[in-house]
């Protein structure tokens, strides 16, 4: 029998990030489509939810699913909103089974797109010593330490193995320094060149207020202040959730649990040791759009474009 594959993403307020995550889902389609029925979702804003696309998968008969988060790091999403929803999905259907794969987190290929990101950005731009440049790598930012502390050492890797100057860590919302506050900090260093690269596989709200905050740094500043591009579909990603995949089928998908808050009492988080973990998405689910067209299909039909012209 078939297995399937479920791709879980957040979803967004803007429609060019979906686009992006749509073709995304397109390309994995194209990958996997031979051994796996290849379907996606949303825990919030946009259509499918989770909950409709694995019905229209058991539909189809498919009665294995393996969930690949297309999630970077185990904040809330990844350890709590995620399996809540799916374990709440499987539920329903007692010859069902859906198995959750890790998340991409801290990843050879990860950071292997990471150096590309910056190895093209600095192609662009007039020779300077590493040295003389500053390297500051955006994150999403959680309320989860543990979270937060694989962004840092990704910082770090990049930072050694590539022989910058200085680098660190400086997170979207949430965490804390923000962009705009590690921005004014970095000012003070006096280096020649800081180079931004934001860790979000596509564009959106975030990642817009992330390159905002870096031009305005670099039209007030003596300094260059330059960001990359997002890590979109390239194939160094792919291979990423190849292996996530793998590691779901083996069952070696493996949460951190060393560090996590929820299991051990961490500095500063020992509030939310043994805290119950469920989804909080419950009220922001699908509320946006309708899902207007699958990946790989034809563009909106006219039925379509009135529906959404009516918000229905």
């Amino acid at each position: 029998m078939k297995e399937g594959i479920l791709l879980c993403g957040h979803g967004s307020r803007r429609e060019a990030a979906i686009t992006s995550f749509k073709r995304l889902v397109t390309i994995l389609k194209d990958r996997y489509e031979k051994d796996y029925d290849v379907d996606y979702g949303f825990l919030e804003f946009n259509h499918p939810t989770y909950e409709a696309a694995v019905e229209r998968m058991y539909l189809n008969g498919i009665r294995k699913i393996y969930a690949l988060p297309v999630i970077l790091f185990a904040g809330s999403h990844a350890k709590n909103d995620i399996p809540y929803e799916l374990n709440t999905i499987q539920s329903y259907h007692s010859d069902l089974t859906i198995t959750m794969a890790k998340h991409i987190g801290v990843s050879s290929f990860l950071l292997d797109l990471a150096v590309k990101r910056v190895e093209e950005t600095e192609s662009q731009l007039s020779p300077l010593d590493r040295k003389d440049t500053c390297l500051v790598v955006i994150g999403r930012g959680t309320t989860d330490p543990d979270a937060n502390s694989d962004v840092c050492k990704l910082t770090s890797m990049l930072w050694e193995g590539m022989g910058f100057g200085f680098a660190t860590t400086a997170y979207s919302g949430t965490a804390y320094p923000k962009v705009d506050e590690s921005l004014k900090l970095i000012e003070k260093l006096g280096f020649k060149r800081t180079l931004v690269i934001p860790f979000f596989f596509f564009t959106g709200v975030l990642l817009e207020r992330i390159y905002g905050h870096v031009t305005a740094m670099n039209n007030a500043s003596d300094q260059d202040y330059i960001y990359t591009a997002p890590f979109g579909t390239d194939e160094l990603l792919l291979k990423a959730f190849d292996e996530r995949l793998e590691e779901a089928k083996t069952g070696m998908a493996y949460m951190n649990c060393q560090l996590c808050k929820y299991r051990k009492q961490v500095v500063g988080f020992e509030e939310d040791f043994g805290k119950e973990q469920i989804g909080h998405h419950l009220n922001v689910k699908g509320i946006l759009f309708e899902e207007d067209e699958k990946p790989g299909e034809a563009k909106k039909s006219l039925s379509s474009k009135i529906k959404k012209v009516l918000g229905i």
